[in-house]
C-alpha cells in the first residue's frame, strides 16, 4: 500500500467515522462506490421556481 492511498484513506475512513458513524469494518467492507453516495450531498428534491413562477407568487400575494 502507498503511503498516499494509506494516508487518503485514513482521512476517509475518520470521515466515514465522524459523518456517518462508520466502525473500521464498515467501511473497509464498503465500495468506493458507496461511500461517495453516502458523503454526496443530497439532490435536490424539488427544482427551483422559474422567474414566471416566482412572478405569479408576487402578483398573488401582493397586498393591495
Amino acid at each position: 500500500m502507498s503511503e498516499r492511498f494509506a494516508a487518503r484513506a485514513l482521512q476517509l475512513a475518520g470521515l466515514a467515522a465522524l459523518r456517518l458513524g462508520w466502525t473500521p469494518r464498515v467501511f473497509w467492507d464498503a465500495t468506493p462506490s458507496e461511500l461517495a453516495a453516502s458523503i454526496a450531498p443530497p439532490a435536490p428534491t424539488q427544482l427551483p421556481p422559474t422567474p414566471a413562477e416566482i412572478a405569479a407568487l408576487i402578483e398573488r400575494d401582493r397586498d393591495g
